[in-house]
This record gives C-alpha cells, sequence and structure tokens, in this order.
C-alpha cells in the first residue's frame, strides 16, 4: 500500500511530538486520526496539517480509560475502515520527589497514562490490523531516553518506560503470525513544551543543575515518517535519537 492509502491514529497528538508526528504523517499521505484529552489542541494540530489534503479525525481520548480507547477505535473503524499504524505516544510524568515520597495517586496516574493506556491501544490496534484486508500493520511505542537510564526522582516515569520496551518485545513476538510489526523510538531532549525546563537547567546525577542541549522536533518526526514507510517485512526494532550532546551517554 501507498501512503496515500494507509492510517494512522496518533496518540497525545495535542503537543509536542505527537503534534509533530502527526502532522509530518499528514504530509506523508496517512489519513490520521488525533488521540488526546483536549478537543481544542486536537483540532490545532489539525489546522496544522490541513494543507497536507489528507483526512483527520480529532478523536478526545484519556487512554488510560478502557471505554474511551475503545471508542477511539470503534471511530477510527467508522471513518477509515482500517489501520496501518499506530503511534504510541501519549505519556504523563509525576513531580521529582524523592522515591519514598511519592504519592501511590501519582504513581497510578503515570501507570495508567505511560503503561496501560500503550497496552490499551495495543490492544484494540491488534485486533484491528489481524482482521483487515491488506491484513497487518504497524506499531511504534514511544519509550524515550529513560527507557534506558533514569534521571534523578523519575520513578515512576522511568519504571513505566522500562516497561515499554517489554511490551514492544512482546507484541513484536506474539503478532508476527498477523503481519503486525512493532519498534520502539527512544527520544533524548527534543524541543518541545515538555522539555523547556532543560534550558533552564535540570538536576543531574551528581547533584549539580545544569542546562541540556535540545533538537529539533521535526527530527523525531521524520524518523517515526521513516520507521513506518517500511515494508512489513522490515522493522526498526529500537531507534535512539537525541540530543548529540546531552548527558545520556555515561549519565549518572
Amino acid at each position: 500500500m501507498s501512503s496515500a492509502d494507509k492510517v494512522a491514529i496518533v496518540t497525545g497528538a495535542g503537543s509536542g511530538i505527537g503534534r509533530a508526528v502527526a502532522v509530518a504523517l499528514m504530509q506523508a499521505g496517512y489519513g490520521v486520526a488525533l488521540a488526546g484529552r483536549r478537543r481544542d489542541a486536537l483540532e490545532k494540530t489539525a489546522a496544522l496539517g490541513k494543507s497536507s489534503g489528507r483526512r483527520v479525525v480529532a478523536v478526545p481520548t484519556d487512554i488510560g480509560n478502557p471505554v474511551q480507547v475503545t471508542a477511539l477505535f470503534a471511530a477510527v473503524r467508522e471513518a477509515f475502515g482500517r489501520l496501518d499504524l499506530l503511534f504510541n505516544n501519549a505519556g504523563t510524568g509525576a513531580p521529582a520527589v524523592p522515591l519514598e515520597d511519592l504519592p501511590l495517586a501519582e504513581w497510578q496516574k503515570v501507570v495508567d497514562a505511560n503503561l496501560t493506556g500503550s497496552f490499551l491501544c495495543a490492544q484494540e490496534a491488534i485486533r484491528m490490523m489481524k482482521t483487515q484486508t491488506p491484513r497487518g500493520g504497524r506499531i511504534i511505542n514511544n519509550g524515550s531516553i529513560s527507557a534506558h537510564a533514569p534521571r534523578p526522582m523519575s520513578v515512576a516515569y522511568t519504571a513505566t518506560k522500562h516497561a515499554i520496551t517489554g511490551l514492544t518485545k512482546s507484541i513484536s513476538l506474539d503478532c508476527r503470525s498477523h503481519d503486525i510489526a512493532c519498534g520502539q523510538i527512544d527520544i533524548g531532549n527534543a524541543a518541545t513544551e515538555m522539555t523547556d525546563r532543560m534550558a533552564r537547567g535540570v538536576p543531574q546525577a551528581n547533584g549539580e543543575t545544569a542546562v541540556e542541549p535540545r533538537m529539533d522536533v521535526q527530527h523525531v518526526a521524520s524518523a517515526v515518517v521513516y520507521m513506518a514507510s517500511l515494508p512489513l517485512d522490515a522493522n526498526v526494532q529500537f531507534m535512539t535519537v537525541m540530543a548529540t550532546k546531552m548527558p545520556f551517554i555515561g549519565r549518572g
């Protein structure tokens, strides 16, 4: 299939990486379903990709809510009739406090958004992809640099992003027979609202505070479009895209 015939869902599409990837997919010819909590933010993303001429639908969704996830995929089935790509991107973090002081409610919020939400969306995507014609599709999970190494006081975010790697591997293994490919992109310091604080200085493992380099978020969007462009008999299993000089290799 050409990209002009393909359909993608992007979660967390109302801002940051999700917005950049959604617009890039529209420009590449995909029909795109935008999922996120705020309709106004999703509509802004849709407007940014409007010049592409591709069909786009905005579906406000809390991906930690199973009922809303089911409704999202039902809306995609009704609007497009199939699904070729799921970019599992939506996520959140918790306050930077000592591990032993993190409230259970904050932990659960991060687990629901980052891990359970990705699992629920993957389940629904697999159900669609294995039964449609042509069969199959691709799932790309946003893992983050934190899937490899933690920042100080980031236990909930780091634990869930490590878990995303296990989710990626399980999907890859269990869905081979259905012609479903699954890969993971680990992103370091893309310039979005979420990383604005890095320009002011963030805590380091040695106890110091330092400004960290960032990179243009369009490099992430281009990487996801490349991963999505491969035929289903080829897969980028893991890709790391990061600001070259950020403290990651040797962090801590």
